[in-house]
Formats: C-alpha cells, structure tokens, sequence
C-alpha cells in the first residue's frame, strides 16, 4: 500500500460530500418546476409567499446531505432555504406554458403538484452569502426512505447557484433477473465510493458514473507521486517497479459475484497509471463505519483476496477483462483498485450478478 498519508476532508467539510451527487444534470436530474415571483402578481402572496423550483433527483436513493451553494450571490442571495422530499412513481402531468420569467404557480400547477404533503428533510435554515469563503452552505439530513423529488424553497426570494444533492442511489433488486450481469458498482445501482489515498485532480466517486467520461476531470485522477526510484526497472510483463501506489474503495450496490471488469483510461494519455490490481472482500456495515472512521487502515479488516492480478494498463484505452483473466472469489461487498504508481482512470465497471446478502455472512462466518 501506499505509505503517503490518506488525505483528508477539512474539518468543515461533512463526510457526505464523498457520497454521489444524485441530482447531477449529467446523471439525469433535472428541474421541472420552478417559481419566480418578482413579477407576478401581488395575490400570488396569499398562495405561495416564497419562491420554490422541484427537481427531479436522475438516481433516486437515499439523501445523506446538501450544497446550496451560492456563489457570486453576495447581496441578493436567498437568505432562507427549506428542502421537502417525495417518492413519486410519476409526476403529474402538466404544462408549462411560454417564458417562465416572473410567473408564478396557477392554481391548476399549484394543485397538480400537491406542494403541501412533501414531507419537510430540511426545516428554514439561514443561508450565507455567496463569497468563497461562505458559499457552501452544506446541510446534514437524517432520512432513511428513498427520494425521487425533492423541493428547493427559498425565503422569501433571491439566488442559488447549484444545488448538490448528495446520497446513495437505492435500487430495487427484485426487479432484476438472476441470469442477467448488471454492474454492481455503477453509480445508478448503488455503488458509492467509501475511501481513498489521494483525490488531487478528480475524486473516485466519478469512475462509477454514466456512460464513458467526457474529459479528465470527470474521472478519478491522484497526484504525481514522487517516490519512483531514480532508475525505472519493469518486470517480465513489461510493469514498472514502483514502491507506491494509490488507491480507492467501493462499496457495491449489491453483493455479488463479480466476473467481467472495465477499466477505462479514456482521455488520460501522458498520465495513465502503469498498472493496477483489484482486490476485494466482504464487510458489514458497522465493520465499514469503523474503517471509514479509521480510514481503512485497522487490523479489523476482512483479508483482501485478489480479484483482478496486476494489469499493465495503456493510454486513453478501454480495458476488458473477463474469463480466467478475473479471479473467481465468491460473494463480496467492497472492491480495492490499486493503481501503480499514480495517475487517472476514467471509468470502472463491475458485472456480475448479484446474490443473497445472507450468503455473503455466511461466507464470512465460513472464514473465522
């Protein structure tokens, strides 16, 4: 492992900033509703009083926390905020007719949209102004049931610049066929990153994303390392002989069986990894709390058993690895990559099929 210290999240960063942001445009969340009152008419108060917009989450999951972030609004920001949440098969159907620009709700949208039995996540909570130093304005929720919708309001008007929502996708697993590979990781099953070495140009949650990257930002890319001996020496399979490496940890969204992997380098050409391994294991949740809150360095540690041997990667490529190529290691519930000695990955897939979470603490308990 690498022996460079873990990196850390400011003391007045909440640790949900790790999980995925459910609502982002790239993700498919979108807004499909929004109020703007400076125009509209004075009676409109009597309705409604403030301004509101409703997004639709594009995973919806589990909310562990918000950013309303209001940047470059520094004397006309919101400077109250509420969030309501609902789990919606569909929304009702309705038009919105030409420029929304100052119009509020009509009646029929008003009612159509049954504002008033979402159910309040985040009660009337100050906001601060949008300079760099307090524009995050980060909110912690407690809410255990999945969210579809969720409804910005602001008090009694003002600017947002973006709102992050940030969760766990939840998927509904008995919909899904047994003989059918689904990958386990993705971000819209439920995979979510819960560790990581370094995250210097891009965090590891963005590997678990839709489709293939768009550029290198939009991937998992660590720091140059600068421990790599003086003289480079490889092996007989052409891979560099580094005393480092960095490495980020999943959680699946459902334990499985995983036998084909991606690995995906796409736009990293001069600062692909050399090379990279998988390793996975099974943990509980309080176990992962534990190792979360010791960042993944505890002898409390299941025993990582090697998935995917070490790879010798190339530049801006798809990697396909599937066969003998992965190791057939059971049910599991976490995977570790190691890359060697640093650099970006794009995209990670996992397929494989999902299994009973009852035979993965069996083979736990087979284990002690």
């Amino acid at each position: 492992m690498a022996n460079r210290p873990v990196q850390k999240a400011t003391s007045s960063q909440p640790h949900f900033l790790q999980f995925n942001n459910l609502a982002c445009e790239t993700a498919g969340g979108k807004v499909i509703f929004a109020t703007d009152e400076w125009f509209a008419p004075g009676r409109n108060l009597l309705k409604v009083g403030h301004d509101w917009c409703i997004v639709q989450l594009g995973v919806p999951g589990i909310i562990y926390g918000f950013d309303v972030d209001t940047s470059f609004f520094t004397g006309n920001y919101a400077p109250y905020a509420s969030i309501q949440a609902a789990c919606l098969d569909q929304m009702p159907w309705f038009t919105l007719e030409g420029d929304r620009t100052g119009m509020a709700a009509s009646p029929s949208q008003f009612e159509a949209l049954n504002s008033e039995s979402w159910e309040e996540i985040v009660p009337m909570t100050k906001l601060k102004p949008g300079y760099p130093e307090s524009c995050h304005n980060y909110l912690s929720v407690t809410y255990p049931h999945r969210v579809t919708h969720i409804r910005l309001n602001i008090y009694p008007d003002g600017g947002v610049a973006r709102l992050k929502v940030y969760g766990i996708g939840k998927k509904d697993w008995s919909t899904v066929p047994i003989q059918d590979l689904v990958d386990l990781v993705a971000l819209v099953n439920g995979g979510v990153c819960v560790g990581y070495s370094d995250a210097h140009y891009g965090h590891p949650r963005n590997m678990i994303g839709l489709g293939r990257a768009d550029n290198m930002g939009d991937g998992w890319e660590t720091a140059r390392r600068l421990d790599r001996p003086k003289i480079l020496r490889v092996d007989e399979k052409g891979i560099l002989q580094v005393p480092g490496c960095e490495w980020a940890i999943l959680r699946l969204g459902h334990p499985g069986i995983i036998s084909k992997i991606e690995l995906d380098t796409n736009h990293f050409k001069g600062n692909f990894p050399d090379s990279c391994k998988i390793e996975a294991c099974n943990v509980t949740p309080d176990e992962e709390n534990d190792l979360i809150l010791n960042q993944w360095h505890s002898d409390k540690i299941p025993k990582w058993r090697i998935l995917l041997p070490p790879q010798k990667l190339k530049a801006h490529h798809r990697h396909l690895f599937s066969g003998e190529s992965v190791v057939h290691c059971g049910p599991v519930t976490h995977v570790r990559l190691v890359i060697a000695p640093d650099g970006g990955v794009s995209r990670l897939r996992l397929w494989g099929r999902p299994v009973s979470s009852s035979l993965t603490r069996h083979q736990q308990i087979s284990k002690l």
